[in-house]
């Protein structure tokens, strides 16, 4: 029992060694809002100059692209729609 009782005191010794090695750790200087604001704007500004825009002709074709993939799906899933039914109506109308 009193090896429990030491056990545990050794672990609550260690456990605020721990504590006050953390808050012993160095904090960072707080930074002005204006300075994190004006960093912002600057990464911004730099991340914007690394983007490749395509171009005209390529939008162009990948907007028709998008356009004829979207007409052509829609009209299959119209026909599955409508034979389904069909079929659920077919099956309804038999019993």
């Amino acid at each position: 029992m009193a090896d429990k009782v030491k056990n545990a005191e050794e672990v609550k010794a260690a456990g605020k060694e721990e504590k006050n090695k953390a808050e012993a750790k160095p904090k960072k200087p707080k930074v002005k809002l204006s300075e994190r604001v004006g960093k912002f704007f600057r990464e911004y500004k730099s991340e914007l100059k690394k983007i490749v825009w395509y171009s005209k002709e390529d939008t162009i074709r990948s907007t028709v692209l998008v356009l004829v993939a979207i007409i052509v799906f829609s009209v299959i899933i119209s026909t599955l729609d409508f034979l389904f039914s069909s079929g659920l109506l077919a099956i309804g109308r038999l019993i």
